[in-house]
């Protein structure tokens, strides 16, 4: 158990495991399309400067693809997420799950339930 649980645990991508870029690839994974600067902002919750300091991350790491462009004459940035990206997106969620199983299974019997929905992987 102990081999399964640290491979879960070497298997997690550091990259996802900060949660404001968890919740970057959250919402990029609910947008088929791209998700606007704009939205993806508002959706995170995050200012200007912090998102554009965790997108960098992600785009360097090619988890996602930015792409600039102008539309009447106004200047528009839309995240992506690339294939790879969502591959090693859904490769992290897999991981994640085992380590929360494995942790939720290791809680006493005498601690109060705490359910973790479990069983869902990203869709692009």
């Amino acid at each position: 158990m102990t081999d399964q649980k640290n491979n879960a645990i070497e298997a997690l991508e550091k990259i996802f495991h900060e949660p404001n870029r968890l919740a970057i690839m959250s919402a990029v994974c609910g947008s088929p399309g791209g998700l606007s600067f704009g939205d993806l902002r508002d959706a995170c919750e995050l200012t200007d400067g912090n998102l554009n300091r965790h997108l960098k991350v992600l785009e360097e790491a090619g988890a996602v693809k930015i792409e600039k462009q102008f539309v009447d004459s106004k200047p528009r940035t839309t995240v992506h997420l690339t294939d790879s990206g969502l591959k090693r997106f859904n490769e992290y969620l897999v991981a994640l799950e085992d380590v929360l199983r494995t942790a939720q299974q290791a809680v006493p019997d005498e601690a109060p339930a705490v359910s973790i929905p479990l069983g869902k992987t990203a869709r692009a």
